[in-house]
């Protein structure tokens, strides 16, 4: 045999596992698994595949740019807002086990079937989280989260209202110098990217594992000013300490990379949103619940992000997530400001 020839544990190692093969994959290990899942994820990865597209040839189809509405949080839409959204709801909107999609482009929840009809699942979502930033090329993206249909609820905006801790999967889309998709079922982070030569995302990662000892934060600090106390004396101590700043501006591209390289991620309350900005329900619980999987934490203020019970689909909280040593320092500071 010759030495130039891969040994055996190489080809098993290096075999190739798309996200359709990882999901089938996943479900085989659940005797009472019915395929829908697998569905479920063909059809967001469908949107995610398409997006991208949309979102490479953007300022080639003249997409870029205000739409022209507000939306239902009194924001002015982007063109391209409007148009991942409507590719979300098509691509999910014939898969049989969807009882309910909810975006942050509308206002109420949409019913497609009740329980009794098959309905098992309601899918919530951002369609395209920074859209602002594509004007200049920044990585933008879609977050989900896949929460089980009460069909004893028929109101479908109360039946949406589940703390993060019910979940059945969640994830992200991001669209940067390689579309990635990383995604939960709440048996660790595993991380995808799109190989577009043959059109299928292809797993890169599995069992992702933030990392600590990282002494990077990503926060907006123009708003310093509006900040309580504790996160102004958190930023106090960062700037004494050798700690390093990395902002964005576009949750997705932040959040992945506190997820693969460590530190932290704050969106604070302030004066003008002293409840927070980020939705609870299809921002701050998905990632919430990516960052836990991954060894991380994920805080709302001082409550744990996943722990609160919603009151309805829109509503805002502040969000902390990132490395355990990290999070704590300023958890440390928000407590001691009472």
């Amino acid at each position: 045999m010759s030495t130039s020839e891969p040994r055996e544990h190489e080809l098993v190692r290096d075999n190739l596992m798309s996200l359709q093969s990882h999901v089938l994959a996943e479900e085989a290990q659940h005797p009472s698994a019915t395929g829908d899942f697998s569905w479920i994820m063909s059809a967001i990865s469908l949107a995610g595949k398409t997006i991208a597209n949309k979102v490479r040839r953007a300022r080639l189809n003249d997409v870029l740019g205000l739409h022209g509405d507000q939306n239902v949080h009194g924001e002015r839409q982007q063109k391209m807002d409007v148009i991942a959204n409507e590719i979300i709801m098509r691509c999910l909107g014939d898969r049989a086990s969807v009882a309910v999609l909810a975006s942050e482009e509308d206002e109420e929840p949409t019913i497609l079937r009740r329980g009794n009809e098959g309905g098992k699942y309601c899918i919530l979502f951002d369609p395209l989280d920074g859209s602002s930033n594509l004007n200049t090329s920044v990585g933008v993206g879609t977050i989900f989260t896949v929460l089980r249909n009460d069909p004893v609820i028929l109101d479908a905006s109360k039946t949406i209202c589940q703390p993060g801790i019910q979940q059945a999967a969640a994830g992200y889309i991001l669209y940067g110098s390689s579309t990635v998709l990383v995604v939960t079922t709440g048996h660790g982070v595993d991380m995808f990217v799109l190989d577009q030569s043959i059109g299928s995302f292809l797993r890169v990662k599995q069992g992702l594992k933030i990392p600590t000892g990282n002494n990077t934060y990503s926060i907006n600090e123009a708003y310093r000013a509006a900040f309580s106390p504790g996160y102004q004396s958190y930023l106090d101590m960062v700037h004494t300490k050798p700690y390093t700043s990395r902002y964005i501006g576009s949750m997705v591209a932040d959040v992945h990379r506190t997820l693969l390289e460590g530190g932290i991620f704050i969106y604070p309350p302030t004066q003008k949103h002293p409840d927070g900005k980020l939705r609870l329900l299809y921002e701050a619980n998905p990632m919430a619940f990516i960052i836990e999987q991954a060894g991380g934490v994920a805080y709302s203020g001082l409550q744990r992000t996943m722990e609160i019970v919603p009151e309805q689909l829109h509503q805002r909280v502040p969000v902390t997530l990132g490395s355990p040593d990290q999070v704590e320092l300023l958890q440390d500071r928000l407590r001691a400001e009472g």
